[in-house]
């Protein structure tokens, strides 16, 4: 409290004891009404005969000191809650009436053990994403933004593709400049994705006239389908907030708003609700440190002499067992390490970061062989050994970029994460498949008599995940496959032949008629056509539209 503050108090307390009045004092925070006991008869009698048995000098002696102590008694309270104190303080939402999220709020009540979790997670992340907040000036209630979407998971990937602590697709991301290739997904990095997720809420928020709770509506399931909604109240004299479209958002929609205001309410008053939160220190967790050029995460874990897991918490956003070689080349690290890590460092001969291993070329190998049987890509030994194309000739050498470990010791490798999600049958033989051109899990599955949650699930895949050609795919067979030159009807194919399929598609956040149209190789007149739309007309996220598709040409090779 400021001394301006105070005294200000002080005098007030003074005049209300020379007055005579008593009136409790007026505060203005984010209290959720919830019914209370009240106090007992014997409290308040209590209460009252002492305060009527002291003087009027001794009542407003009293009442001053108290309120001297208020001062050390917030910064005593600041130090014990540390960052969520600090959070709160930042809070900036208008309040809603509780009734709104009581469903919500009573589910984050029976999980403790949640709260303890997610408390956990979010340690290293969430002083970052208060500071980041902070200087924008947004409302602190959004660094809480990803416990609803991640659980303050930075590995964590939906089945609509979505990525990282913040969830972003990858069209939203790229939108945004988070880059995304073998090496790297931005939208798992720690610092690019906070500074995205705040750049796009931003947006939302001037576009949708300064409403924050549209804007996190809109975050989650597309401007489209929230302007749609607001489209109703056109011309109407009632300006129209979350509450009167909830109904007319998506389902997720509906319940994510309310689950931030919910655990927003939780971290303002937590002992209101008989939970507890873990002291988070109010302090930067990890510092970013500049490299020069790639290096090998486990060689960055032994200079700066912590876990390669920690490694990877912190610089999640690295897929493989190293930076990438075209950058960012920077790394997050704890605090206290990185003055030891960087004087490591600078005594470390850099070509000696990575290690190479020279491979003499043979008759009959492939590039893409080759790259297969060290568990890499083409792409990066066309890089590694600055070749134009994929020609290579036998008796030539060729730099390969390996792991100083073996790579079962780098547990949160997107290989390793894709391994361990990978569920196996009791029963059936193992096969190996390599996609073709043209080639669509659909395709697959159907030839092969499977379901392509099978193959999914076999191979670490979720919905909308490409295949490439080259690619080798895990397949069980415990029935007969389908003979590869027969087809077999397609429903609703009618007089387009036997390989036409139609197809309902719901358009997702970032799809264009571009996009759909390269990935179901159809063309853009032709979705007009079939959909009956204008060219000024904009697809929305969650608008169904129909496709006719030739499934032998649907491989996804983006």
């Amino acid at each position: 409290m400021h001394i301006r503050s105070l005294f200000s108090l002080l005098c007030l307390v003074a005049m209300l004891v020379s007055s005579g009045c008593a009136p409790a004092p007026q505060t203005h925070n984010r209290t959720i009404p919830l019914p209370e006991t009240a106090p007992s008869a014997a409290m308040t009698e209590s209460s009252d005969s002492t305060l009527g048995s002291l003087p009027a000098t001794e009542i407003q002696a009293s009442s001053l000191a108290a309120l001297a102590k208020l001062p050390q008694q917030e910064t005593e309270t600041a130090a014990r809650d540390g960052l969520w104190s600090r959070l709160r303080a930042g809070y900036g939402i208008p309040e809603t009436d509780p009734a709104h999220y009581r469903k919500e709020l009573d589910w984050y009540r029976q999980r403790q053990d949640f709260l303890y979790r997610v408390g956990n997670r979010a340690r290293p992340y969430l002083h970052h994403l208060v500071a980041q907040i902070e200087k924008r000036g947004m409302p602190a209630e959004l660094a809480l933004l990803p416990v609803v979407e991640s659980a303050f998971q930075p590995f964590a990937y939906s089945a609509g593709r979505a990525s990282g602590l913040w969830q972003f697709i990858p069209a939203t991301g790229k939108h945004y400049g988070l880059r995304q290739n073998w090496w790297y997904d931005g939208r798992r990095d720690v610092e690019e994705s906070t500074r995205a997720a705040l750049d796009y809420l931003s947006k939302l928020h001037r576009e949708f006239g300064g409403d924050w709770l549209l804007a996190v509506a809109a975050y989650n399931c597309g401007e489209g389908n929230v302007q749609r909604a607001l489209s109703r109240y056109k011309g109407s004299a009632q300006t129209p907030g979350f509450w009167h479209i909830r109904k007319q958002l998506p389902r997720e929609t509906r319940g994510y708003v309310p689950r931030l205001l919910a655990i927003a309410a939780v971290v303002a008053e937590p002992a209101r609700y008989g939970l507890k939160l873990d002291p988070i220190a109010d302090e930067s967790y990890f510092e970013r440190v500049e490299l020069d050029g790639q290096i090998d995460l486990a060689l960055a874990a032994s200079l700066a002499k912590v876990s390669l897991d920690e490694i990877y918490r912190l610089n999640p956003a690295f897929n493989r067992w190293a930076t990438a070689p075209d950058g960012p080349h920077r790394l997050l690290l704890p605090v206290a390490q990185v003055a030891e890590f960087e004087a490591a460092l600078a005594s470390y001969p850099r070509d000696q970061r990575v290690n190479w291993r020279r491979h003499r070329i043979r008759s009959g190998e492939t590039l893409g062989g080759i790259a297969h049987k060290y568990r890499t890509t083409p792409t990066v030994l066309k890089q590694a050994n600055r070749l134009r194309g994929n020609l290579i000739r036998a008796g030539h050498n060729l730099l390969i970029p390996v792991a100083r470990k073996s790579l079962r010791s780098y547990r949160q490798s997107a290989d390793r994460r894709r391994q361990r999600s990978i569920k196996s049958p009791a029963s059936g033989s193992r096969k190996i498949y390599q996609v073709k051109k043209g080639d669509s899990l659909w395709s697959i599955a159907r030839r092969k008599n499977l379901r392509i949650s099978q193959i999914s699930a076999w191979n670490g895949l979720n919905r909308g995940d490409p295949i490439r050609p080259g690619q080798r795919l895990t397949l069980w067979q415990t029935s007969k496959e389908i003979p590869s030159n027969v087809t077999a009807p397609a429903v609703g194919a009618g007089r387009a032949g036997l390989t036409r399929q139609k197809l309902n598609y719901t358009v997702r956040r970032g799809d264009s008629l571009w996009l759909i149209s390269n990935r179901f190789k159809v063309s853009i007149a032709a979705l007009k056509s079939w959909n009956r739309l204008s060219g000024k007309r904009h697809l929305q996220p969650g608008q169904r539209i129909k496709l006719f598709v030739d499934v032998t040409n649907t491989g996804d090779n983006s």
